[in-house]
């Protein structure tokens, strides 16, 4: 029983120090692979079909501004101001989940952000708790550009796209540096289900979230700003 317990607490504490350690390090270095990457190639091979994978990192400054903006306007507009969790949109999701017949999620950047980086997409209650454990390490310990830089290199924007970088090339043969208002609402029009959404090839519910998403992010002010 002394050895078993012995067991468990070294593996919590092996457990804190990587964890940490890990974060503290993606502070500083760029994020070429994540655990959603890894996960889609398995998947298509297992499907029998050939794996894609088209990802570039780019720093901050070589994103466009309207992309930022489409993505916090369409994803999390309260995103400089609270800690990791919206308070508000929780709130928000818990009332209206009550009629929905599918549930409305109410997660922030900095929680896609840690799933993306150290998790896996199939929702659970322990996946959750882990996703709280390390969006609350990421905003502990990066600034909230570092979570934004993150997230729209790490994002997944289509099947086998992933980043900025990837979906500018691949859908509209330019840079995320060059990403114009309108492309940049549609990239972000995508992100509820980048696999079945085509930013390429919009839909014309497609194309009403694009014109949503504008709108929205004309109030939409950037930290740097």
């Amino acid at each position: 029983m002394r050895k078993l317990v012995r067991f468990f607490w070294k593996l919590i504490l092996w457990f804190l120090i990587l964890s940490i350690g890990g974060v503290l390090l993606f502070r500083f270095v760029p994020v070429y692979f994540t655990p959603l990457m890894g996960i889609r190639i398995v998947q298509s091979l297992v499907q029998g079909e050939s794996p894609r994978h088209h990802h570039k990192w780019v720093p901050y400054d070589q994103i466009s501004d309207n992309l930022k903006r489409a993505v916090i306007a369409s994803e999390d507009q309260r995103f400089y101001l609270h800690h990791g969790f919206d308070r508000v949109e929780i709130e928000k999701a818990l009332k209206e989940n009550k009629t929905r017949r599918k549930a409305r999620g109410a997660s922030t950047i900095s929680q896609q952000t840690a799933k993306n980086l150290f998790l896996w997409p199939r929702s659970s209650w322990f996946r959750k708790g882990l996703e709280v454990y390390f969006t609350l390490l990421i905003e502990l310990m990066w600034p909230k550009e570092r979570i934004l830089e993150v997230y729209l290199n790490s994002m997944e924007t289509g099947k086998g796209i992933y980043g900025a970088q990837a979906v500018a090339r691949l859908h509209f043969n330019t840079t995320a540096r060059k990403l114009s208002a309108s492309q940049s609402a549609l990239i972000a029009a995508t992100l509820p289900n980048p696999r079945v959404y085509n930013s390429q090839k919009p839909s014309a519910y497609m194309q009403r979230r694009q014109a949503h998403i504008l709108r929205q992010m004309r109030n939409v002010r950037l930290q740097e700003d």
